[in-house]
């Protein structure tokens, strides 16, 4: 069985570092190399970038991993539950 307060934090934490290495990428490359249409097509309200945003990105990353983390241990304890490992 997986513990689902350590997967969902972890998830979480995972999706928060990747959204600012992404960010921080973006700031240091050419337009034409970072993801700011990707970030700005799956983060909903984010727009590139002023500080206000950054923050908002930054909470939907993190719930988009809670909601990973979160679906994924429920599930996998589940299934291993039922097929009995």
């Amino acid at each position: 069985m997986l513990n689902t307060k350590i997967v969902t934090w972890s998830a979480a934490l995972f999706t928060s570092a990747s959204f600012v290495l992404c960010v921080g990428f973006g700031l240091i490359t050419p337009d034409a190399l970072h993801m700011h249409g990707f970030l700005e097509a799956v983060l909903p309200a984010f727009k590139w970038i002023s500080f206000g945003s950054f923050l908002l990105g930054l909470g939907e990353s993190f719930l988009w991993g809670v909601y990973l983390g979160l679906g994924y241990s429920l599930i996998y304890n589940a299934v291993s539950a039922r097929l009995g490992h």
